[in-house]
């Protein structure tokens, strides 16, 4: 596992649980006093010979992989690059000084113990008792209380146990929490019509205008605002105020729980204050980048960022760079972020593992009436379905493929995603998931135009034979295995640590058997206009999330679905550009975009944009003649999938056009 600063190069000789990090160990507020090396010493020797604890192993070998080629590269720099870099980082640093922006005053504001707090406020008898909101197999949220013991949210409930013998359990109730959720929403409204909620318990708010109109200050604000929230929910909350979001948000944390932090509008107050400030403090910064920014290159504080930048600017892309010296100057976003359609939604659930097929199926189910219920609340229809698998070995797969048309019935989502489930059986899962992307309103008809397949662009004089909105019947779900397609698997062993506090949604070491228990602070549907960056490392501080994964890998299996499924009606949206692949794990060789394993969707995402702009200017660049309609039809029709071929490029950098292509196979025959 990671070494501390001060650890032992043994990796803690007979120590061992000194140089064993994870999310349960990382200190949340109300955590200050706990004995770190005590809970530390727990979870480790509860965790010792798990399935989890293997996987955390797996991953530190991945990180560690990483760690020495970068010290390979920083070695291989000469004075001359190490000058040249210096410059570079002036550069930078000057340019973005230059864009700091002190008008602005954004306020940033968390509930306390969202769960916790809800249910003792519903029972009064819990008041004062160490309490935690989940069951045995994990914990959304603990009380104050409990955290005195080390015991916190994503931790499982018999390492709390363990930490606090009288831990009292309360099941959760996501309705109770929405509820009052929506009544801290409507208190917001009054300050910021256009604040922007990170999830059930946290919110940012640009509160400038209500300063200058109401001539107060943030401090004022804050504590009016706090004062409403607990009038109308009887809850308390901690804020944080400060120039930019990515400051406000480590403001909010510094005097909870009930408490306000403010940081003033002015340059030397910002720079002081973050001088200090750890990186792991930063939203963005988790795990695995501070151990490669330490153990690189020193780095523990935020100032250090801007005494090492020309060394952060030889060895990280320029985004993260840029990023890098944005948090040693202190700055982050200033503006509204602008609200974008959703790209995605999805649900998912965690059990204990088993591999009962008809269990399987039954979780599979329930998921899809989730789902459908949700689309259908929102008016919203998609195409791809993706299927998320998470082994009793911790390996995560996903599964996706893409109808013909728009759908968002529970009959239809079923059909695709039992096929694609019954294509990975037999196989013991402890998590399902189930997403629908490629969406579009109902209510937006210039929306309803479906994008064309390969095989509706070559074909699209001879698609007479469409079978009703999804091109399939249900009553075929069962039906033959006659028809190969590839789908790509996706193998991740995810990050424990999605933010700065290290909450996580589905990473428990034993999973929870009904309900998949989000710890306060989190989303389990992904939203496209979540202002968090999907860069890991280029955000400002506005609910991103920092996967950190360590270690991926790709397989292609051969699996047989129906020949109604994947004829002209389905596609599997795994396919991606052949050139296309990720240098190092994380970096897109196409446009050098960082995306570290964990994250899935936003890969399948950015996969698929660069096929799209691929067939698009393909299709731009060529016109379907009835030749080319000929030559496709008359290509031999195989049950066997042929292995893909690499496009070659052209002198000028474009691919060869797809009628070229075809041309060129026909010569060599």
């Amino acid at each position: 596992m990671s070494a501390a600063a001060g650890t032992p190069p043994d990796g803690g000789g007979d120590r061992p649980w000194q140089s064993y990090h994870t999310a349960y160990t990382n200190a949340k507020a109300g955590m200050e006093g706990v004995d770190k090396e005590k809970v530390q010493k727990v979870i480790y020797e509860m965790s010792k010979g798990s399935k989890y604890f293997e996987n955390e192993q797996r991953k530190e070998a991945i990180t560690k992989q990483k760690i020495e080629h970068l010290r390979a590269q920083c070695a291989k720099l000469t004075d001359n690059d190490i000058s040249h870099f210096q410059k570079v980082a002036e550069n930078k640093i000057l340019e973005l000084e230059a864009s700091r922006d002190l008008s602005k005053i954004w306020l940033h504001t968390d509930m306390d113990a969202f769960y916790a707090a809800v249910e003792t406020l519903e029972n009064p008898s819990l008041k004062g008792k160490p309490l935690a909101v989940g069951s045995m197999s994990m914990i959304a949220t603990a009380s104050y209380e409990a955290r005195k013991f080390g015991v916190r949210a994503a931790m499982p409930g018999f390492i709390g146990c363990k930490l606090c013998p009288d831990l009292v359990f309360v099941h959760p109730n996501f309705e109770r929490y929405t509820y009052y959720s929506e009544l801290t929403r409507k208190v917001f409204q009054r300050y910021d019509p256009n604040f922007v909620a990170t999830s059930l318990d946290e919110a940012y708010l640009n509160i400038t205008n209500v300063c200058f109109d109401r001539g107060i200050t943030g401090e004022e604000v804050a504590t009016e605002l706090r004062g409403a929230i607990h009038q109308e929910t009887g809850l308390t909350c901690s804020a944080g105020v400060a120039p930019n979001r990515m400051i406000a948000k480590v403001c909010s944390d510094i005097n909870k729980p009930n408490g306000q932090f403010i940081l003033p509008n002015d340059r030397e107050a910002v720079t002081t204050f973050v001088s200090t400030l750890p990186i792991r403090k930063i939203g963005g910064i988790g795990k695995v980048t501070e151990q490669m920014l330490r153990q690189v290159l020193g780095i523990t504080t935020c100032q250090e960022m801007l005494q090492k930048a020309a060394f952060l600017c030889a060895l990280f892309s320029e985004s993260s760079a840029d990023f890098f010296i944005s948090v040693g100057l202190g700055l982050g976003g200033t503006e509204t972020p602008e609200q974008r359609l959703r790209k995605s939604i999805s649900c998912e659930r965690t059990f204990r593992e088993t591999d009962d097929r008809s269990l399987l199926f039954e979780k599979l189910d329930n998921l899809a009436e989730n789902l459908a219920d949700d689309m259908q609340k929102e008016c919203l229809k998609g195409k791809t379905i993706t299927l998320k698998l998470k082994t009793a070995a911790f390996e995560v797969r996903t599964r996706a493929i893409t109808a013909q048309n728009y759908i968002n019935s529970k009959e239809d989502i079923l059909i695709y995603a039992r096929k694609l489930l019954k294509a990975e059986l037999p196989l013991s899962l402890r998590l399902m998931g189930l997403r629908m992307s490629h969406l579009h309103d109902e209510k937006d008809d210039s929306s309803t135009q479906t994008q064309k397949t390969l095989d509706r662009f070559f074909r699209t004089a001879d698609n007479s034979n469409d079978n009703g909105a999804n091109g399939l019947s249900i009553n075929n779900t069962t039906g033959g295995d006659n028809y190969d397609t590839n789908v790509i698997s996706k193998v991740n062993y995810l990050e424990h640590d999605a933010r700065t506090d290290d909450t996580m949604d589905d990473q428990a070491l034993f999973s929870c058997e009904k309900n998949l228990f989000v710890p306060e602070g989190r989303n389990s549907d992904n939203y496209s206009n979540d202002i968090s960056s999907r860069n890991p490392v280029i955000c400002d501080g506005v609910g991103q999330k920092e996967s950190d994964d360590d270690s991926s890998s790709k397989s292609t299996h051969t699996v047989k679905f129906d020949d109604h499924l994947t004829s002209s009606n389905a596609t599997t949206s795994s396919s991606k550009p052949d050139h296309l692949f990720w240098i190092n794990g994380y970096i897109c060789s196409h446009c050098g975009f960082e995306l570290p394993p964990g994250f899935e969707e936003e890969r399948q995402e950015h996969s698929d944009f660069h096929l799209a702009e691929m067939l698009q200017q393909e299709e731009a660049g060529n016109s379907t003649g009835p030749l080319l309609k000929e030559r496709l039809a008359e290509r031999p029709c195989s049950t066997t999938p042929t292995p893909k071929k690499k496009l070659k490029s052209s002198k000028d950098g474009k691919h060869i056009p797809i009628d070229a292509f075809f041309h060129k196979c026909d010569k060599n025959l």
